[in-house]
């Protein structure tokens, strides 16, 4: 049996997985994440490393002498510094912390062809950035550390002992050269940061090292099982849904939200809206368009009007299309593509006497399918044409938000039926890393075929005119918010 272990934002969730592909137990066990400051977002290690121990004990129950092997995956873009042992020295600045806004202009001010190389848009959250500012404000953590990790390799650390990340990782740093595949050294040169705390670089599906005696009491594992590099929790997903073909592309909805496809070279966006990332799969990237506020802005707005999530659907859906007028921005925490705006904020825009609860919800659910069309046609920008989408993510249950959905985004949506796809892409690499299966390849036949959802029913005029109305609403708001 594998052990797939994925170190979310708010929750680590482990995934026990007999080779032939069957879950045989899964587990979660939450923490919380921190905000001490407005823009800050916070999370102490020692909260995963308990929270993972919970998940495993939980997941495994009384096979953990048939686990042949570990992997993980883990949230993308973090900063955990941490000592030569891995005690971290201060709490793990997570993705969604926006502070580093103000070092921005440092990378904007690089050579163009080193930040070409970088791949990606300069966006707050990032490892390089939150560096930065961590350089600039303590300045002491900053010169103590011996390594800068991500937080799935900071876990990983506390296994083993050993110090390693991989490329689908490091490739989200902005400290990475997708060109070369190695870590970006002129470009650390140039922004005067540390070179020294980054580790080395390993494939995904490598052996980075065996559970030591500490780690397998705190876990209940055999101590010296092999735990596998793994991969970042979006290329970890890949894998798990079986999304390793390029041209086949893939939404997933949760607190955010993502829509990635394969590429079998590395095609950086002219345009600089959409990231490019390693896959778990050597010599394979994804392009991906990130939208910060999905599961997020409707979990806020349903809090807010008092719903019940069956409420939700109800009340939402006895609207008609373009909510008469009323439009949502769900810009609440900013917005990563296709803006790059750390600094928007959210908005009902257009409201009249007439507007009733159900309208504020069911505009808050356009508002964020309009999103996810924007972000999906930056995508398609990058140089492909897609003819469906995979769906997948814990927020895509119910028949009429997924028609919204496909109406929207004008194609068909085939929802994917794994469960826990990052712990289970985990585990696949830990089965490939011992040799259990070939390669990435090899593991397709054990993923499910997705199955239609839905499909666009004939084009909705007054949605269409919703959406252009979304569209032209961004540079109002932006400019208000500079005058």
């Amino acid at each position: 049996m594998l052990l797939g272990i994925d170190l979310g934002t708010g929750s680590a969730k482990a995934l026990l997985l007999a080779t032939d592909g069957t879950a045989i137990g899964e587990a979660s066990s939450s923490y919380p994440v921190h905000a001490p400051h407005p823009g800050w977002a916070e999370s102490e290690p020692e909260d995963w490393w308990l929270a993972v121990a919970s998940a495993v004990r939980k997941a495994v129950g009384n096979n953990a002498d048939r686990v042949q092997a570990i992997a993980l995956s883990g949230q993308m873009h973090g900063v955990v510094l941490a000592s030569e042992s891995g005690q971290p020295l201060r709490p793990a600045i997570l993705w969604a912390d926006t502070r580093s806004s103000a070092t921005l202009n440092i990378y904007h001010s690089l050579d163009a062809a080193i930040l070409e190389r970088l791949g990606n848009p300069v966006t707050a959250g990032m490892a390089g950035p939150t560096l930065l500012w961590l350089r600039e404000h303590e300045a002491t953590v900053y010169t103590e550390a011996r390594w800068a990790l991500q937080p799935k390799d900071w876990l990983r650390l506390r296994m083993t002992g050993e110090v390693a990340t991989e490329p689908s990782d490091a490739s989200g740093t902005l400290l990475y050269d997708l060109v070369s595949d190695n870590w970006a050294r002129e470009a650390i040169w140039a922004l005067n940061l540390r070179s020294d705390w980054l580790p080395k670089i390993i494939p995904s599906s490598a052996i980075a090292g065996y559970l030591t005696t500490i780690a397998s009491e705190h876990l209940g594992l055999r101590v010296g099982l092999p735990v596998i590099a793994g991969a970042a929790d979006t290329a970890a997903a890949a894998l798990g849904n079986g999304l390793l073909e390029p041209g086949l592309v893939q939404l997933t909805i949760g607190t955010g939200a993502q829509i990635i496809t394969p590429r079998s070279q590395p095609i950086i966006d002219p345009h600089g809206r959409t990231h490019l990332y390693r896959t778990a799969v050597p010599n394979q990237w994804y392009s991906l368009a990130a939208m910060q506020n999905a599961g997020l802005a409707l979990e806020w707005v349903r809090g807010i009007l008092g719903l019940s999530w069956q409420e939700v659907y109800t009340k939402a859906f006895s609207v008609p299309p373009g909510c008469e007028g009323l439009t949502f921005l769900p810009y609440l925490t900013g917005e990563r593509t296709p803006h790059l705006d750390p600094y928007v904020r959210g908005a009902w825009v257009g409201l009249g006497l007439h507007h009733t609860q159900a309208h504020l919800m069911r505009a808050a659910l356009e508002g964020v399918a309009f999103a996810l069309r924007q972000g999906f046609e930056a995508l398609e920008a990058t140089g492909f044409k897609a003819t469906e989408m995979r769906l997948a993510g814990g927020g895509t249950a119910e028949m009429p938000w997924k028609q919204l959905l496909t109406d929207v985004l004008r194609i068909p949506l085939y929802a994917t039926t794994v469960a826990a796809a990052s712990a289970r892409g985990a585990a696949l690499l830990a089965g490939i890393g011992i040799g259990i299966y070939a390669d990435a390849n090899d593991t397709k036949k054990l993923a499910a075929a997705p199955t239609l959802a839905a499909t666009p029913q004939s084009l909705d005029w007054v949605l269409e005119e919703a959406f252009m109305r979304y569209q032209s609403l961004y540079p109002r708001l932006k400019n208000s918010e500079k005058s």
